[in-house]
Formats: C-alpha cells, sequence, structure tokens
C-alpha cells in the first residue's frame, strides 16, 4: 500500500473518531453513519484525483463538488434537477435547514432530537472538517496541522456537552489523531528504503527485510511515545484534581441519561420558546380545542416539567420514554379521596404550531391520538417520536379535575424519601439571600402548605412585583437575586424563583411549561394563542401530588385551594369566563356551507373526508429510501468479508482442473498449486521471499511453520513438481498436488492460536496481491490513455506538416 493510499483511511478514521464526541449531544446518533458515508465518497473522490494526478487545489476542489453532490442527494433530492445537481432551490432549502437546526439547538436541552435541520448542521459540519483534514494530510502531506480541525471539532463537543465531553471520547479522538501521525512517519520512513519487512512486489528484484527486525522499530517507538502520551493525558487529571476543566472536565451535574427501554427524551427552552411567544407581534392560533369541564380557569394545558436546578437555570431531565399506554397510570401521590372529577377535551392543533410535546391537561389519565408518540412517566408527557410534531393533530385527552382543600394540603404527610432528594435539590452556589428571603416571607408559617400560599402572595400581590415581559431574563447564580431586587419579569422569573424558594424550605418543586386555558370563543369553543405561553410552578404534597401554583401577577387564575375565601371565578388579571358549552364535548356536527376552516377541523361542519384519510402526523413509506438504506448497510456489512471471498475464490481456481493433461496447462496447475501454498504461509505469518529456489523456500516454510511428517513432505513434494516444471525439457504431471496443498493449510491451521486463525480467514495477508494487481491495472490504464491523449495532440500536427508540404 502506497503512502497516500495508507493516509486516506487514517484521516477518514481521525476524522469520525473526533467525531464521536458529538453523539451524546444528539439522539439517535444514527447521524453518524450518514456522516461516514457522505466522507467515504470524499477520500475516495480524493484517492482518484490523486491518481490521474490532477494539482492539489484541483484535487481539493473535486472533492468538495462530491461532498456538495452527496449532501445534495441525501438532503436536498426532491428540490436537485434530476436528483442530483443542485440549483437555487436547493441552496434556499439548505439555508432554510440550517435555520430551524439554529433554532432547534438554542430550543432542546442535550440530548437533542435527531431533526432535520441538526442533521444537516452535524453532517455538513463533520464532512467539511474531514476535508480539511485529508487535504492536509493526505494532498499536501502535513498530518501534524490536520490537528488543528480535529481539535475544532472535539472542542465544539466539549462545549455543547457542558464542559466536557469524557474521557472515551477523548481517548477515541487521540488515537485516531495518532494512527494519522503514524501513518505519515511510516510514510516518510518508507521514502528513505524499504524500511518495513514483508513481501515485494511481483517484478521488485531488491532483498526485503526479514520480519520484526529492526527495520520496525521506528514504528514500534512511535506507538509507545503515543500510547504513554495518551495515558498521562488521561490519568494527569485523576492524580491531579485541582486540574480540572478544560476538555477533560467532568459535565458536572447534567442532564444525565436515561436508562429503559424506548430511548430518552430533553426538554425545550422555557426562555427561548416562551419570551419569544410572549414578545409576538400580534397573538396568533396554536390550538384550540372544546371541553365538558364546568370552568376552565383550571384548564391549565401542560407540555412539560423543568425539575433540574442548577442555580442558573431550570432543565428538564433526560427520562426514559416507553409506548403510550391505552390507559396512563394513577398520578403520583394522590389519594383516592380527593374530590376530583373526570374531564373529556377534544383537541385540534394549528398547522403552523409544530412542537415535540403535546399540550394536555395535568394530570391526564388517556389520550387518543394517531401518530408517532410517546410516554414520559415521571412527568406524565406526551413526546413526538422519529420527527413526529402537533401540527395539524388532533387529539382526545381524558384529564382528573383535582379539586383539594386547603385542609387536605395543609395536612399533608411528608413525601417519600426519594421524590425529597430529588426535588427539594438546590446547588451550593445559590445566593444566600433567596433562602433569607424565602424564610423572612414564611415566617409564622406551620406547614409546608402555608409557606407555598405565602410565597405565592407574596409574588402575586404584596411583594410589589410587576409583570414585564420586555426585560433581559438574564443568566448566572445571580440572575434570581437580580430578579427579587429588581421586582420585575415575566412569568419564567416568577415560576423560576418561586420553585427555587420552595426547595430551600424543603418543599419538593418544579416548573412547568405549557398554556394557560385560552379565551372562550363565541360558538363554544376555546382559542388558544402564542401570547398564551406561560410557565407556573408545582409543588409536591404528599395524598394531593403536584399542585399547581400561580405567582405571577396578572397572569393566568389563582387556584381555589390558595385562597382565604371561594373566588367569584374571575382571573387575578386576564378575564376567563366559564365555560358556556354544553356538557359534553360535541361529535355531532351542525352542517353549514358557511362552516369556517377552524370549526371543520374540530369536526363541527360534518364529516371531514379529507381530514379523515390523513393520519394527524404520518406520511407515506418511502421504499425507495428503505431499499436504498438496506443496500447501503449491506455493502457496509460486506466490505469486512470481501478479502476473505476474494481468497477463497482464488483458493478454489487454483486447486481446481486436475484433469488436465495437456503440458502447458499441466506447467501452469503446478506453479498455481505453488503459488497456493506460499500464500497459504503468507495468511499464517510467513511472508513469501521470491528471491529463493523452490527448495529454498520449501525448506523456510517448513521451518518457520514448524511443520512435520506428511505436511512437510507435501511442500516438498510440491516444491520438486514446481523444479521439475521450470528446469525439465518434458515435465511430468504430478499427481495429488491439491490434496498436498489441502495438506498444508490444514497443518498451518491446527498449529496456529485462534487468533491467527482469525486473521488467516477474515483478513488473510495474501490479499495484498488483489491491491497489487488494481494498481497495475490501473497503471496500464492510465499508460494506454495517456498514449491516446498523446496520439489525438499529435494527429493535428501531422496534418498540419503535410499540408503544408502538399501546399510547398
Amino acid at each position: 500500500m502506497s503512502g497516500r493510499t495508507r493516509l486516506t483511511p487514517a484521516a477518514w478514521v481521525a476524522t469520525l473518531t473526533a467525531a464521536g464526541a458529538l453523539l451524546p449531544l444528539v439522539r439517535p446518533a444514527s447521524w453518524i453513519f450518514t456522516a461516514a458515508l457522505v466522507l467515504g465518497l470524499v477520500s475516495g473522490a480524493g484517492v482518484l484525483a490523486r491518481r490521474v494526478p490532477l494539482a492539489r487545489p484541483l484535487t481539493v476542489a473535486a472533492q468538495a463538488v462530491v461532498a456538495l453532490l452527496a449532501l445534495t442527494v441525501v438532503f436536498a433530492r426532491e428540490q436537485a434537477l434530476l436528483g442530483v445537481l443542485p440549483g437555487p432551490e436547493v441552496f434556499a432549502h439548505a439555508v432554510e435547514l440550517f435555520r430551524s437546526g439554529a433554532d432547534d439547538v438554542g430550543r432542546y436541552a442535550a440530548p437533542a432530537p435527531d431533526t432535520e435541520g441538526i442533521r444537516l448542521m452535524l453532517v455538513g459540519g463533520v464532512v467539511t472538517i474531514g476535508l480539511l483534514v485529508d487535504a492536509l494530510a493526505v494532498t499536501f502531506r502535513r498530518a501534524a496541522p490536520a490537528g488543528l480541525p480535529l481539535l475544532a471539532l472535539y472542542s465544539v463537543a466539549a462545549g455543547l456537552s457542558g464542559g466536557g465531553a469524557g474521557h472515551l471520547w477523548f481517548l477515541l479522538a487521540a488515537s485516531g489523531y495518532l494512527l494519522l501521525l503514524l501513518a505519515e512517519g511510516r510514510d516518510r520512513l518508507s521514502q528513505w528504503g524499504r524500511v518495513f519487512g514483508g513481501p515485494q512486489r511481483p517484478g521488485r528484484r531488491t532483498a526485503p527485510a526479514s520480519g520484526g527486525g529492526p527495520g520496525f522499530a521506528p514504528v514500534r517507538t512511535g506507538r509507545r511515545i503515543g500510547a504513554v502520551a495518551m495515558g498521562l493525558a488521561l490519568a494527569v487529571p485523576l492524580i491531579l484534581p485541582g486540574l480540572g476543566g478544560g476538555l477533560l472536565g467532568g459535565a458536572g451535574e447534567g442532564a444525565g441519561s436515561g436508562g429503559g427501554q424506548g430511548g430518552t427524551i430533553s426538554a425545550v427552552n422555557p426562555l427561548v420558546a416562551l419570551q419569544d411567544n410572549l414578545r409576538q407581534p400580534e397573538d396568533r392560533e396554536v390550538l384550540r380545542y372544546r371541553t365538558n369541564s364546568r370552568d376552565i380557569g383550571d384548564l391549565y394545558l401542560r407540555l412539560v416539567s423543568l425539575d433540574q436546578f442548577d442555580g442558573a437555570s431550570w432543565k428538564s431531565s433526560v427520562r426514559p420514554i416507553e409506548d403510550v399506554p391505552r390507559l396512563l397510570p394513577f398520578p403520583e401521590g394522590l389519594a383516592q379521596g380527593v374530590p376530583s372529577t373526570e374531564v373529556t377535551t377534544n383537541f385540534v392543533a394549528s398547522e403552523a404550531y409544530r412542537d415535540k410535546w403535546l399540550p394536555m391537561p395535568y394530570p391526564v389519565a388517556k389520550v387518543d391520538i394517531g401518530g408517532r408518540w410517546r410516554y414520559e412517566p415521571a412527568g406524565r408527557t406526551i413526546v413526538g417520536d422519529n420527527k413526529q410534531t402537533t401540527g395539524g393533530v388532533r387529539y382526545q385527552v381524558t384529564s382528573l379535575d383535582v379539586r383539594p382543600t386547603a385542609d387536605l394540603l395543609a395536612g399533608a404527610g411528608t413525601a417519600p424519601e426519594k421524590l425529597r432528594r430529588e426535588y427539594t435539590k438546590v446547588p451550593e452556589s445559590l445566593p444566600a439571600d433567596v433562602r433569607a428571603t424565602a424564610l423572612r416571607i414564611t415566617r409564622g408559617a406551620r406547614s409546608d402548605y402555608e409557606q407555598a400560599v405565602k410565597l405565592q402572595e407574596w409574588f402575586a400581590r404584596d411583594g410589589g412585583f410587576r409583570y414585564e415581559v420586555n426585560v433581559d431574563s438574564g443568566t448566572g447564580v445571580q440572575a434570581i437575586s437580580r430578579f427579587l431586587r429588581d421586582k420585575q419579569g415575566f412569568c419564567v422569573h416568577f415560576s423560576f424563583s418561586m420553585a427555587a424558594m420552595a426547595r430551600t424550605l424543603g418543599i419538593p418543586a418544579r416548573v412547568a411549561v405549557g398554556f394557560m386555558p385560552g379565551t372562550p370563543q363565541s360558538d363554544g369553543s376555546v382559542s388558544v394563542g402564542v401570547r398564551d405561553a406561560h410557565a407556573w410552578p408545582e409543588l409536591y404534597f404528599e395524598g394531593v401530588g403536584w399542585t399547581r401554583f400561580e405567582p405571577t401577577p396578572s397572569r393566568g387564575t389563582t387556584p381555589d385551594y390558595t385562597r382565604a375565601e371561594r373566588p367569584s371565578g374571575t382571573a387575578t388579571g386576564v378575564p376567563q369566563p366559564r365555560q358556556s358549552a354544553s356538557a359534553q364535548p360535541s361529535v355531532a356536527p351542525s352542517a353549514s356551507e358557511s362552516c369556517p376552516a377552524q370549526l371543520r377541523r374540530l369536526g363541527e361542519c360534518g364529516p371531514d373526508v379529507a381530514a379523515g384519510a390523513a393520519s394527524p402526523g404520518g406520511g407515506g413509506t418511502d421504499w425507495w429510501g428503505g431499499v436504498l438504506i438496506g443496500a447501503v448497510v449491506l455493502l457496509v456489512l460486506a466490505l469486512p468479508l470481501l478479502p476473505a471471498l476474494w481468497r477463497a475464490r482464488l483458493r478454489a481456481r487454483r486447486l481446481g482442473g486436475s484433469g488436465a493433461r495437456d503440458p502447458s496447462a499441466v506447467a501452469a496447475r503446478t506453479l498455481a498449486v505453488w503459488a497456493e501454498i506460499n500464500d497459504t504461509a503468507w495468511d499464517y505469518g510467513i511472508e513469501p521471499d521470491e528471491s529463493r529456489t523452490p527448495r529454498g523456500t520449501a525448506a523456510r516454510i517448513v521451518s518457520r511453520g514448524g511443520l512435520e511428517g506428511e505436511a512437510a513432505e507435501a511442500v516438498h513434494r510440491v516444491a520438486g513438481a514446481v523444479e521439475e516444471t521450470l528446469y525439465a525439457p518434458s515435465p511430468r504431471p504430478a499427481p495429488g498436488l491439491s490434496d498436498d496443498a489441502a495438506r498444508v493449510r490444514a497443518a498451518f491451521h491446527a498449529a496456529a492460536g485462534r487468533r491467527v486463525r482469525a486473521r488467516a480467514l477474515l483478513a488473510p495477508r495474501s490479499a495484498a496481491r488483489l491491491r497489487w494487481a488494481l494498481a497495475e491495472r490501473w497503471a496500464a490504464v492510465s499508460a494506454a490513455w495517456s498514449a491516446r491523449w498523446e496520439a489525438a495532440a499529435a494527429a493535428p500536427l501531422s496534418l498540419l506538416r503535410r499540408g503544408s508540404r502538399e501546399a510547398g
């Protein structure tokens, strides 16, 4: 294998091992296979361009063109000309995907879902880095500077993962870079002469160095240096904890990893989604519903709960998800005797509203919905799977309208220890004034419930706070302290602060993100708009479970169980009229020729054949895509087996045709059996030495292979037949040569260890002859084409000369 041929796969492996640090950031991680395939095509294009050969800049340009075409086929096949050629529509689609990917990166916590935009950013970034690495290390023969783009790729992964990508990913990335440096070092050493032992190509006269001799010393030294360097890089941070941080620093109290079957999920970023929605210039509708609830004031539509608090922000834990059960489990912590009624609500989401989380009342008992949806038990939420979103979906939710009394909450028992440990955790970095303020406000409270009510009243009424959406949300551990001092913010600030203060008092707390109940319409439906986006704290009381509180002034409704007197039903700020619809959700349509589109989608205007025929989020099966992916998978799986298959086919061809009588055929068959014995010895570790006579080669094979008895006699017998074929005037047919070759192979197999046997079977060393044959054929083809080009270029000159002679 030539130096550049060796460097190409090393550059490919180095890029993918560095990209491995990105795998924990997105789930599922199938994007890495797409990146590997596209990067393989780019590397192959570089090999072909350097064989032509093209100038170095043209080689890089050719690889860039191949990368562009491959990415077009993968991500914009429908917009491309003939499905391959990029045009203006392809670039417009790519810009849109990059924009949506950037939004998804800011919206989701790690591990983020594998959206189309995120996939394009990952695959495109890895392919770009791989192109740079291949250009530097292979095309320009500068492997050391190729470490810079690899470091940039790893650093991005380390930064996005919270400050550290983990020791395993560092080890993989460092190993890939070390492999690249060793490949280049071996190539540079080989330019001084044949320092590495091994077989000679056909036609070479120089004698090879013996295997394992001094020629291998530089490679062994390089490997040892690399291994020691990686060991020190991994061990020093463990021995000296004071040097933590940097690329090897841990991620700290991150989102963790979800166990269980069915994968894991992570939540939206509420600061980005909520503040953007509340600042919209117009209130666009996101969904509409009908319900049999008599009072919609408490019908908050919950998306997700945020249960991890690091002092600077609230995040959602990574949780295991499962298939949506027919009936959801009974809510955690809710006793059977607590007053509650069952509520049924029919929803239809706007086509423009696309979210992975399904808006639902809490606690939900049953969900009827089509499409690809999964259930997260801890938060009792429904999340879209495999790019499923809420756009245009219809669903029915059965939920419980829990109505605890103040006495029931005040007499709540102690929460389970495991729940208290998880949901009362606050970081040491939390400013001391947060807990001090909570203790001051709740002074005199006799129970967790009274403390929670005092906190709510202080934020919503007594503390002098003002609702203001156009404020800086603030970051860092001092954000809550600034909010308590400035006393202005929007729902995120109020809910985050109350939940944090409740935790400092030992009350289990989390933050819910979703929508307020919405605005009733004259037709009996309820419309929910983007400005209804909201966040509120949920506190846990044993016997009641997770309970909603409303600390944000002028937003939402204050729960009845937190008021000293029964309310009249009006909201604290925005009016929330009581539901005037019938007690059951309308399922019988009232047909009308002028029925609005929204009511038609709610099912109020008669059967909607088109809507009924379409799945709420599904799509047609892409059979061609499945076939293509299956073919690629089979090809990838078959690639490692190609040397073994080629070797088996060559062996069968060499040892077949035992009935030949023609002298030339007999000679060819004898030489073929001898070549098979030499390759068999090579497969088991004995390199061929073409400088020896057949008799000397036989003695070397028998000695180094430790062959005895019939196997040794078989080698000498075939060697004798070869000498007679080469030197006798009329060689005689030698019977049983194929049996002798099989006997030798069986002896090598019996004497070898398990690893040597596996290597001889799956990755035979003699498969190098295939590479040599392909290289020679390519050289012959290149020479023929060069001759044709020279002849074509010389033809006009000869015509010109002949014409000038005739004119003269």
